[in-house]
C-alpha cells in the first residue's frame, strides 16, 4: 500500500503570519544604545568599553600588578566551581535577598570601592551611586574618589553607602576623611590594609596615566577615535582627586605620599574609636590576620588580593574562604572580591560563606561602556544569571546555599 496523498489548500500569505518571521520592526525615533542592548554578559559589557574609552584609561581598569598572575588564578578558580543540582524541586521564584551588616541588601553583591571613577566616565561615583540606590546594592566610594563624600550623598541621598579609608601616613588626614564620612552618615567604614606600598602596575607606567591625563602626541592621536570620551572631559569640571586637590603627579608617586607601611593592627582600636560605626577591613589574606581582627571586634573582612593590583601571585580569595570561615565562624561578617565575572561566581562565593561579594571591575567595565545606563544593566545582567542558575540548582533561596552546592574541582 503506497503512502497517504494529504491534499494541503494553498492560501495567501497573511501579514500576521509574516511579521513574527522578520527580523526588523518600524523604526524608533527612541534614542537607543544598540551596543547596550546587544551586551548579555559582562564580557559582552568589557569589550563595549574597551572601543569606547582611549586606552590608558582601559588598561588601568583591566590591568593588575607586574605579571598579573593574582588575576589569572582567582578566575581560574572560578572555573573549576562544579555546581550540585537537585531536580524536581518545584523551585518557580528565586529570593536573592541577603542580610548584609544587619540590614537586607537585593543581592549578595557589593560595589567595590574604585579610585578615579570620574576618568571611566565623566559622571563617575555619582552613576553608580545613582544605579546602587536604584537596584538595593551597597555603593562604596574610595578615599581616591573623583567625588567627595559630601558632594555624593547631596546628589544621591537614597541608598546604602560605604567609605572607603587608606591610612594615611598623616594621620591627620585619615581622621579629616573619618569626619566627613561621619558627617555625611555614610553606614560603614572600609579599612583597606594591603597597601603598604602601591603595587607594581606596569601597563599605567607604559601608558603614563596620570590625573588628570595629560594630552600628549600619543593621547592627541587617540582623541581621534575617542571624541565623545575627549568631549565630555574637556567640557566637564576637571577630573581630579576630591581629597587631595592640587597634586599633579603619576600614580604611583601619589600612593608613595598615601600609603603606610608603618601601620599595624594596633591602629584598629585607634580607628575604632575614631570612627564608632561599623568598621571593615579589607585585604585580609591569611587565617591568622582574619583571627587577629576577630579578637579586636571588627565587624567585617574582605578576603582581597586587591583585585591582583597589589601583589602579584597573591592568595586566591575563593580558596582561603573556606579556612577563613571555619576559623572565625559566625563572630564577623566575611566578604571576598577579585576574579569576579558572573553571578555564578558570586553563588560560588555565597556557598563557601561569604555574607557577599564585592565588585569592582564588572561595573567598570558598564560605566565605561553606557555611564548609569550600563551599570543599571550590569545589575540586570547577575540578577537575571542568578535567577536561571538557582532555578537550574533547584535552590529556592541565596541564603540557602552551602558548601555541598558548590566544590571546586581538582
Amino acid at each position: 500500500e503506497g503512502p497517504a496523498v494529504v491534499s494541503v489548500r494553498r492560501q495567501f500569505p497573511k501579514w500576521s503570519s509574516v511579521a513574527p518571521l522578520l527580523g526588523w520592526s518600524w523604526p524608533s525615533f527612541r534614542r537607543r544604545d544598540r551596543g547596550l542592548e546587544r551586551s548579555l554578559t559582562i564580557a559582552d559589557l568589557r569589550n563595549l568599553a574597551r572601543r569606547r574609552v582611549p586606552k590608558s584609561v582601559f588598561d588601568y581598569v583591566e590591568g593588575g600588578s607586574l605579571q598579573e598572575l593574582s588575576i589569572q588564578r582567582a578566575k581560574q578558580t572560578f572555573t573549576k566551581v562544579q555546581f550540585h543540582t537537585r531536580v524536581l524541586q518545584g523551585v518557580s521564584e528565586v529570593d536573592f535577598r541577603a542580610q548584609i551588616l544587619g540590614a537586607p541588601t537585593s543581592m549578595p553583591l557589593i560595589l567595590a570601592p574604585t579610585g578615579y571613577t570620574r576618568m571611566m566616565h565623566y559622571l563617575g561615583e555619582y552613576a553608580v551611586a545613582a544605579s546602587a540606590a536604584k537596584q538595593d546594592l551597597i555603593y562604596t566610594l574610595s578615599t581616591m574618589g573623583t567625588v567627595s563624600p559630601e558632594d555624593l550623598v547631596k546628589a544621591t541621598p537614597e541608598g546604602r553607602k560605604w567609605f572607603q579609608l587608606y591610612l594615611w601616613q598623616n594621620r591627620e588626614q585619615s581622621r579629616d576623611f573619618i569626619v566627613q564620612a561621619k558627617r555625611a552618615q555614610f553606614e560603614a567604614l572600609v579599612l583597606t590594609v594591603d597597601t603598604p606600598v602601591s603595587g607594581m602596575r606596569l601597563r599605567d607606567t607604559r601608558n603614563g596615566l596620570t590625573v588628570p591625563p595629560k594630552i600628549t602626541a600619543k593621547t592627541f592621536v587617540n582623541m581621534a577615535t575617542k571624541p565623545r570620551w575627549w568631549g565630555n572631559l574637556l567640557t566637564t569640571p576637571p577630573l581630579e582627586f576630591a581629597a587631595m586637590r592640587g597634586y599633579n603627579r603619576s600614580l604611583f608617586e601619589l600612593a608613595q605620599l598615601i600609603f603606610d607601611p608603618t601601620a599595624t593592627m594596633k591602629d584598629i582600636p585607634w580607628l575604632q574609636d575614631e570612627w564608632g560605626g561599623k568598621l571593615i577591613v579589607k585585604g585580609v589574606q591569611s587565617v591568622e590576620d582574619a583571627l587577629e581582627l576577630k579578637k579586636l571586634g571588627v565587624d567585617g573582612i574582605v578576603l582581597s588580593n586587591h583585585g591582583g593590583r597589589q601583589m602579584d601571585r597573591g592568595i586566591v580569595p575563593l580558596e582561603l574562604l573556606p579556612e577563613v570561615k571555619a576559623a572565625v565562624g559566625e563572630s564577623m561578617e566575611v566578604f571576598i572580591d577579585g576574579g569576579v565575572d558572573n553571578a555564578g561566581d558570586v553563588l560560588a562565593a555565597v556557598a563557601h560563606g561569604a555574607h557577599g561579594v564585592m565588585i569592582g571591575r564588572p561595573y567598570l567595565y558598564a560605566l565605561m561602556a553606557a555611564g548609569e545606563k550600563g551599570v543599571d544593566h550590569m545589575a540586570d545582567i547577575f540578577r537575571q544569571e542568578m535567577d536561571n542558575t538557582l532555578k537550574l540548582m533547584g535552590v529556592p533561596k541565596v541564603s540557602d546555599l552551602t558548601p555541598l552546592h558548590a566544590k571546586l574541582r581538582p
